[in-house]
């Protein structure tokens, strides 16, 4: 770690406009943390450092979560700084309802007026679930104290039939087989008792791998981070490691400001590339650049897809899982493959550059991270469509879809809400074939509302036992980044603003050409008119609350779903103290 830097004076630390005057509040403020039975001299002249923790009894990805805070607090108290653990929204995908993507933009609320209102100096940022990972560094960013995100770690690999399996795009799998009668119920059983073995993330390169690992790539975790398995030995000397180095990096005053440059932004789309990572990183991505005053579009991060192969042979792309990633060097090793394309002097909260973390590293599996010449795909993990039906654009990931559908005619097959296609997905009646283009509508930012993982409809009963397996498949929602398919998502502007997709009728031809990046319905221009001057728009039943807030407010997908009063990097006033 860095030894170097010049340490700032104790009386420049935030923690000493609460603490250190002779003044009647400033003494209440030590009386009262006395009163916890805190001697004085655990937090007289040290550093404040803020754990904060998205632990929850409801999130299996972060069960782990309250053991390794403690380890955090061991490293803080070794390196001399006081350790303050502070509760934040845990965002556990699959259990909250309608989606973790709504509470994204709450999260990041709360971490920043945690990390304002009260005497911290620093923070730890404990998450690694979907949107906990962007959510807490959007609101690191935005109240801009020196932060490090230690990664929550992906669960422990399962076995079935011979085979390592694990949680999501399996899930998704065995219940096709399922649906079409080849797993029986005793079978079905037995697999949801056995396939997540431990606490931690999804262990795919699904949306939480896939944002930790942006994370380090753009300087935010130690290195090597984000691949450690949530139960290995490492993982608590990882967390102690980041408590330490937080003290450290107040007196250094890194603050997130320092780290996140464009150059690190863009470190961050070579690194998701390369990894073949989850679409819902689009959004992430655009949404945290926005927070570090970076202006990063879709079409800049298409252009890096077309140059950085996809490397990582992880599900759904390949066919490893993250323990096997991990074993094969992880993230470090994966980044030294790409090393040309990176902005290796680009500050992370080590202290030292990029380059200067990955230094050495390695693949030790070429079957697991790939070399630049043998790709696990050539097709890259992100493309953007534009046509009649997105003009603002949609994305899709070519590199986990089937190339048969990347030029396709359809006609479309047209649901107006997730309920209404699960009540008729599977009716034996469907007017439905292979080459039918299933649309969704109304599963937007606003829609849903809040843009749930519905985008990968599934496929009906039907065709599941004619042996289909991939249909084009076309929303303005999102898609589980564990899951894969040929699915069109993010499609912009959503319906329920009057996007083009509200337009859409059954019946229509639907016409993809990924070559050309054009996604359009064909439907002349007047009976396009026709149909908007007879549209209304949806009427919302949340009228209170902060889900009215957020629809409110909430940006579109291609600006990366954020609140529009988040936005930029215009400094917010320190609290008065009096």
């Amino acid at each position: 770690m860095a030894t170097s830097t010049p340490r700032r004076p104790l009386s420049e630390l935030r923690s000493q406009r609460w603490l250190a005057p002779d003044d009647m509040r400033s003494f209440a403020h030590r009386q009262r943390l006395q009163q916890m039975g805190l001697r004085r001299e655990e937090f007289m002249g040290r550093p404040v450092i803020a754990i904060i923790n998205t632990w929850s009894d409801l999130s299996p990805c972060h069960a782990h979560l309250r053991e390794r805070a403690d380890a955090v607090r061991r490293g803080i108290l070794l390196a001399g700084g006081f350790p303050v653990e502070l509760p934040a929204m845990s965002l556990g995908e699959v259990m909250v309802k309608p989606t973790t993507m709504i509470y994204r933009n709450f999260l990041a609320m709360e971490v920043e007026e945690l990390l304002r209102s009260l005497p911290i100096d620093g923070a730890v940022l404990l998450g690694g679930c979907d949107k906990t990972t962007p959510g807490m560094l959007m609101g690191a960013i935005s109240m801009d104290i020196p932060a490090i995100f230690c990664p929550a770690g992906p669960m422990l690999n399962d076995r079935h039939r011979g085979h390592s399996v694990g949680a999501g795009t399996h899930t998704r799998m065995f219940w096709d087989d399922y649906v079409a009668g080849a797993i029986d119920q005793p079978e079905w059983i037995r697999l949801e008792a056995k396939m997540t073995r431990s606490p931690g993330t999804c262990n795919t390169m699904g949306t939480a791998s896939t944002m930790t690992a942006i994370a380090e790539a753009m300087g935010m975790t130690l290195p090597g981070a984000s691949s450690i398995p949530a139960m290995d030995s490492n993982h608590p000397r990882m967390a102690a490691q980041c408590g330490a180095r937080a003290v450290d990096m107040v007196w250094e005053d890194l603050k997130p400001s320092r780290i996140l440059t464009r150059a690190a932004i863009d470190n961050g789309v070579v690194a998701y590339m390369a990894l073949g990572g989850s679409t819902n990183a689009a959004i992430h991505l655009v949404a945290i650049a926005g927070r570090a005053g970076v202006d990063l579009t879709l079409d800049e991060m298409a252009r890096t897809a077309t140059t950085v192969p996809v490397l990582a042979n992880l599900f759904p792309s390949g066919d490893k899982l993250m323990e096997d990633f991990y074993y094969a060097g992880g993230l470090p090793a994966l980044l030294a493959e790409v090393a040309p394309q990176l902005a290796l002097d680009c500050l992370t909260v080590t202290g030292r550059t990029l380059g200067e973390n990955i230094a050495g590293a390695a693949s030790t599996d070429a079957q697991v991270i790939r070399s630049c010449a043998e790709p696990v795909s050539a097709l890259g993990a992100l493309a953007v469509l534009r046509g009649n039906l997105c003009p603002d654009g949609a994305v899709i990931k070519p590199s986990a879809a089937n190339p048969k559908f990347f030029r396709h005619r359809g006609r479309a097959l047209v649901f107006d809400s997730n309920a209404d296609m699960l009540a008729r997905i599977n009716q034996s009646d469907l007017d439905v074939d292979e080459d039918t283009v299933l649309i969704l509508r109304n599963g937007g930012p606003i829609g849903a509302p809040g843009m749930p993982e519905w985008g990968n409809l599934p496929i009906p009963k039907k065709l599941l036992q004619a042996g289909v397996r991939d249909m084009l498949r076309v929303s303005d929602a999102r898609m589980s980044g564990t899951h894969y398919g040929t699915c069109v998502l993010h499609v912009t502007p959503e319906a329920a603003v009057g996007g083009p997709l509200a337009l859409v009728a059954t019946g229509d031809i639907i016409e993809l050409d990924l070559d050309a990046g054009s996604l359009n319905m064909l439907v002349t221009d007047d009976e396009l008119a026709r149909r908007r001057a007879a549209w209304q728009a949806p009427v919302h039943p949340y009228r209170r609350g902060y889900t009215r807030l957020y629809i409110e407010h909430v940006t579109q997908a291609d600006k990366g779903c954020d609140l529009d009063f988040l936005l930029g990097n215009e400094p917010t006033p320190e609290p008065p103290i009096f």
